[in-house]
């Protein structure tokens, strides 16, 4: 239910002038022409009045020609002097008919004092309402501009714990410290060891940062102040800082306690590159936020958390020991860790018996806490859909496609020639794929549109890997390319089809050239920074570390490579010839094939 909303002080006074101006008008409607006291009175010379009366301070006089004249009569005593006389006369004469002076004949001061009172209300509307906007009123936003717009975690029956959070188990340890100091101080303090003022937890997204604060406050039982880092930047100079003081102040006031700052890179960023230098807004906030962690203010029973997924463009200030002292990296989860993630997350779902997580957790390398989430959710509204009572194995198999490549779009309408163009496309990628004896298992193979793919070929990891090799990456890139191989074998043409995949494969090769030196030609060198962005809060602009000699060798090596990667594609696809056309042929008949049906079709061909 909404609650009510009560008028304020401006409210009721403007209804008051409001209902004033009302009565104002209603008292002063006129009735026939207005004219004034002097065309009145020459009215009265000309003998033109017939009948008149007078009431309070106006007179009404009827006219020979039938029409009415009225004006102001504010004192009767002059009006009495000047034409009373005149008046008899013609009543003598027969000129005047009727006439009243009967009314009562004292001043209308409504009339009189109303508009003096209607321009003091006015006025003491337009204060009110200016005191406001600079910031008198108690309620008043703008003197609450500088105020850390923080967030609590709920009550005690929904606060995270660490049992909540799977995946993490040497992050968990980490932390405990933390739990355990704010919980027992003095089991550390006898010892002289001292709390870390902050713990920065470095991660690719969705990996559960945030969740491991909340957990860090849950089992620590104590006060969680969580703001995020864009919320300290506002286009007013010292608002940032203000908000940066407010929040330690709070954090103090309720010690102990943690702050929890999300995605502090908005903030954080290396100072000497904002467009105002010294004077930038972002770098005051920081400032500022680099004297609260480690100035001459004693922060006790405060602890910092933040997270972030760029800790490479954070100021090298904040993260030296005093400030952030621990940095914890959450990673993509392991295969143990994904089975425990999906455990947690099936909780309340009801999974039918053919449901094995743990095989679930091997088809989905790669993925993080937040995709696994996703993952089962999807699977729940599938099985919502079909009106099923609970989530099948099929449901979860469709819901990770789903996840990785985004919903079918059967309704598109696909001409025959390019059905065919993409099952053989789709073909050749399932094909080299399986030839080559490093690369990923062929999981699905698919000509249904998805997204703004014409169709698909996903292949899953087996187990986890830590790093790729250099045959590994090599295998990656003939993979890529043997989509356009196929079509220009089979079709004699190629297509637009092969973009994406020509993007990734040249992605792949300089990578290796230019970041991982693993060109035999340019040695272990390492000739790029690691990063695309233009601007990422280092310089404005970068600059190549390497000569123009240096670039042209770097282009000859990752043509070299995607070359050599084109013309062994050709070979394999050469090699098993009438499996592309047998898994073409199935793709154009039955629109999907899955794993254990392309290793079917494929190992008979083969023999």
């Amino acid at each position: 239910m909404r609650e009510k909303k009560r008028l304020g002080g401006g409210g009721l006074l403007l209804i008051l002038l409001g209902g004033v101006l009302a009565l104002y008008i209603v008292s002063n409607l006129r009735t026939g022409k207005d004219i004034s006291y002097a065309a009145m009175r020459e009215l009265f010379l000309q003998e033109q009045v017939t009948e008149f009366a007078i009431s309070d301070t106006r007179l009404s006089a009827k006219l020979k020609d039938g029409t009415t004249a009225t004006c102001d009569l504010y004192d009767f005593a002059l009006f009495y002097e000047d034409l009373n006389d005149l008046v008899v006369q013609q009543k003598e004469a027969g000129i005047l008919t009727d006439y009243d002076y009967h009314a009562d004949h004292s001043p209308n001061w409504l009339g009189i004092l109303l508009p003096y009172v209607l321009a003091i209300l006015g006025f003491i509307l337009l204060m009110s309402f200016i005191r406001s906007m600079s910031g008198g009123g108690v309620n008043d936003k703008m003197a609450r501009f500088g105020e850390a717009r923080t967030q609590s975690l709920p009550g005690d029956k929904k606060r995270v714990q660490f049992r909540d959070v799977a995946g993490a188990d040497e992050e968990k340890e980490e932390l405990q410290e933390i739990v355990s100091f704010l919980s027992d101080p003095e089991k550390f303090l006898k010892l002289g060891a001292h709390i870390p003022k902050g713990v920065l937890l470095v991660g690719p997204p969705g990996t559960g940062k945030t969740l491991l604060a909340k957990a860090v406050a849950g089992e620590a039982d104590v006060v969680f102040l969580s703001i995020s880092g864009s919320d300290f930047v506002e286009m007013y100079v010292g608002v940032g800082a203000s908000r940066v003081r407010d929040l330690f102040e709070q954090a103090k006031k309720q010690s102990p306690a943690i702050v929890f700052i999300d995605e502090i890179d908005a903030v954080g960023r290396q100072r000497g590159s904002g467009l105002g230098g010294g004077h930038d807004e972002r770098e005051q906030t920081l400032n500022q936020l680099l004297v609260e962690m480690d100035g001459f203010a004693g922060n006790e029973g405060v602890v910092v958390l933040a997270a972030t997924n760029r800790v490479d463009i954070l100021d090298p200030a904040l993260l030296r020991p005093g400030r952030f002292d621990r940095q914890v990296y959450v990673g993509l989860p392991d295969i143990r860790g994904r089975e425990e993630i999906l455990q947690i997350h099936s909780r309340g779902k009801p999974l039918a018996e053919d449901v094995d997580l743990h095989r679930m957790a091997q088809t989905t390398a790669g993925f993080t806490g937040a995709d696994l989430e996703n993952l089962l959710n999807e699977a729940a509204l599938l099985a919502g859909r079909r009106d099923m009572p609970a989530i099948t194995q099929s449901l979860l198999d469709e819901a990770v496609i789903k996840v990785i490549a985004g919903p079918e779009k059967r309704s598109r309408v696909i001409v025959e020639q390019e059905r065919k163009l993409t099952a053989y496309h789709e073909a050749g990628h399932a094909v080299v794929m399986r030839a080559l004896p490093q690369h990923d298992s062929v999981h699905q193979i698919s000509i249904v549109p998805r997204g703004q793919a014409g169709g698909m070929t996903i292949s899953l990891p087996d187990e986890d890997r830590s790093y790729l090799s250099r045959e590994f990456m090599l295998e990656q890139i003939v993979s890529l390319l043997g989509g356009r191989a196929a079509e220009q074998m089979m079709l004699g043409d190629i297509s637009t089809g092969a973009a994406n995949d020509i993007q990734r494969a040249t992605a792949i090769a300089r990578k290796m050239v230019g970041t991982y030196g693993m060109s035999e030609k340019l040695g272990t060198v390492a000739f790029d920074a690691g990063h695309d962005e233009v601007f990422i809060g280092r310089s404005m602009a970068q600059t190549r570390p390497y000569s123009e000699q240096t670039a042209a060798e770097m282009d000859g090596e990752i043509r070299r490579i995607i070359d050599e990667a084109y013309g062994r594609c050709g070979a394999i696809l050469e090699q098993y010839r009438s499996q592309l056309i047998t898994v073409a042929e199935y793709l154009l008949q039955h629109e999907t094939m899955t794993g254990e049906e392309f290793e079917k079709v494929f190992s008979v061909d083969k023999n």
